[in-house]
């Protein structure tokens, strides 16, 4: 592809192919009906160096009705077949692991050592859901009437639609993608208008890999335009399943829109984690995993440490501790080899950020380092910021952060601190480090979330299923047979049949 001159390039690929900058429909590359576009900025830098099709509503028809056509005959392939196709496309991820790195350190922001962790963790999902799609069976079995057999088999869905965010673009697009390719499903994928071209490059790989045009459609778009054409997915009549990764209260909207036509949804909304660590912790390990979550991608993940409570019997050891691990951090563009937090990936997260901070500072809590914007090269940088006398009525107790801000908050007992932790309306993940045994046990039943982090920062795996209860939504993506059965439906057939003994 030739960028338009008013465009500069900041980096080179070994295989250039893999940069696209058009919607992808039907196996062609593709302009929006409009012939607008919109750019893509580095967050490091502030600048634009790329721009893409702004889609919106009158763009989604033809993609649709291009799925739905490859839907017939896709639905019919061997999950042999699909197995073959999702391996092929992992492996091509894997070839061109140094290219989609340094994409997705244009795109997001983040150190290229972690853009390397997410595309390792990411062709997980590839890996496994090659697997899962030889491992969709029915079945058959004798019911309470004499003479009859009840057996079940699992079909596709249809065509579905992935409505996916910016923080983790390999991740969100292969986890949804490659449970509904491994079961027989098409889909279209809106990108968030951040990250874009990381999305288009994994589509070119896929169809390098033989799915077939329409398998895989991809639709741009703009801030101002993503509402419009989220909607008209969500409400044309042949998309049968949406899965949805964002915001709480887009998540309803989006769980509103599908309603009116019974459609299925996935929601994995937002979080407001609490971290409990306890004074037989290994204060050591605990440092490490939640330094480690809470820091990653400048603390822009769901599942990110949002509320850190230590007992107070090791509470300001461990404070101390973390601020000195806090103060090496080496803030920088993502590209350059010393840094180790890159910038957060929008001007949103700025304000946010120092929104948050001020209130929590005017109510009485502790800026102990950090807490406001870094003026470097134009990005959209953020001090490591560490606070503490955070109360309830504060504004960051109850908000998902999304920034490289930390909450510490001291505890006494075990019923307290389950409390505390219990008390939002958020259930994404919590996390808990102790060395006593039934603690660990009472825990993993007590805190209301869908996943439990034990004497870890990193549960999140292809194998296990992702999701959360309360308001960060609904179902569960990756896992053994659940995530695909998100892209299934089930029919039973009964037989009567007549006993001649």
């Amino acid at each position: 592809m030739e960028l338009p001159d008013k465009y500069e390039l900041p980096f080179k690929l070994s295989n250039p192919d893999l940069l696209h900058n058009e919607s992808f429909v039907h196996g062609r590359w593709v302009k929006s009906c409009s012939g607008n576009s919109f750019e893509v900025v580095d967050p490091g830098t502030g600048k634009p160096w790329i721009e893409c099709p702004i889609n919106d509503a009158s763009d989604v028809d033809a993609a649709v009705r291009s799925s739905h056509e490859c839907f017939q005959k896709y639905r019919k392939l061997s999950p042999r077949i699909r197995a073959q196709m999702l391996f092929k496309w992992d492996s091509l991820i894997r070839e061109n692991r140094e290219d989609i790195a340094t994409i997705l350190v244009y795109e997001t922001g983040k150190p290229r050592a972690e853009a390397y962790g997410e595309i390792d963790y990411s062709t997980g999902f590839t890996w496994w859901f090659a697997g899962e799609a030889e491992r969709i069976q029915g079945s058959v079995f004798t019911p309470a009437l004499p003479d009859r057999r009840v057996f079940t088999i699992k079909q596709p869905l249809g065509v579905a639609a992935a409505l996916v965010p910016w923080n983790f673009p390999i991740a969100m697009i292969l986890r949804k993608a490659g449970a509904a390719l491994a079961a027989g499903c098409t889909m279209i994928v809106k990108p968030s208008p951040e990250t874009p071209i990381t999305i288009l490059a994994l589509t070119y790989l896929a169809s390098k890999a033989g799915f077939p045009s329409g398998a895989l459609n991809v639709l741009t778009t703009d801030l101002e335009k993503t509402p419009e054409l989220s909607e008209a997915l969500c409400r044309h009549e042949l998309i049968k399943k949406v899965s949805f990764t964002g915001s709480t209260r887009v998540g309803k909207l989006v769980a509103k829109m599908c309603a009116d036509n019974l459609k299925k949804v996935t929601l994995e909304l937002g979080g407001n984690c609490p971290v409990l660590i306890f004074d037989d912790a290994n204060t050591d390990q605990a440092m490490s995993q939640i330094f480690a979550l809470k820091y990653r991608h400048a603390g822009q993940a769901c599942i990110t440490a949002n509320r850190i409570y230590v007992q107070s019997g090791i509470f300001d050891k461990f404070l101390e501790k973390w601020k000195t691990e806090s103060s090496k951090i080496v803030v920088g563009h993502g590209a350059d080899k010393a840094t180790t937090m890159g910038p957060v990936t929008t001007p949103r997260g700025i304000e946010k950020a120092s929104a948050l901070v001020e209130d929590a500072r005017s109510k009485g809590a502790m800026i102990h380092m950090g807490g406001n914007k870094i003026s470097k090269n134009g990005g959209y940088f953020f001090e490591p910021t560490v606070i503490t006398g955070v109360t309830t009525d504060m504004d960051i107790s109850k908000e998902e952060i999304f920034a490289p801000v930390c909450t510490f908050i001291k505890f006494e007992t075990e019923g307290e601190a389950v409390k505390a932790a219990n008390d939002t309306n958020m259930g994404l993940a919590s996390y808990v480090f102790t060395k006593n045994i039934d603690r660990m046990w009472r825990l993993f039943e007590d805190l209301e979330a869908g996943m439990i982090g034990l004497n870890t920062g990193n549960s999140s795996a292809a194998e296990s299923p992702f999701g959360g209860i309360k308001q960060s939504g609904y179902g569960k993506e990756s896992g053994k047979d659940v995530a695909v059965a998100e892209y299934l439906i089930t029919k039973t057939g009964t037989l009567t049949f007549e006993n001649l003994s």
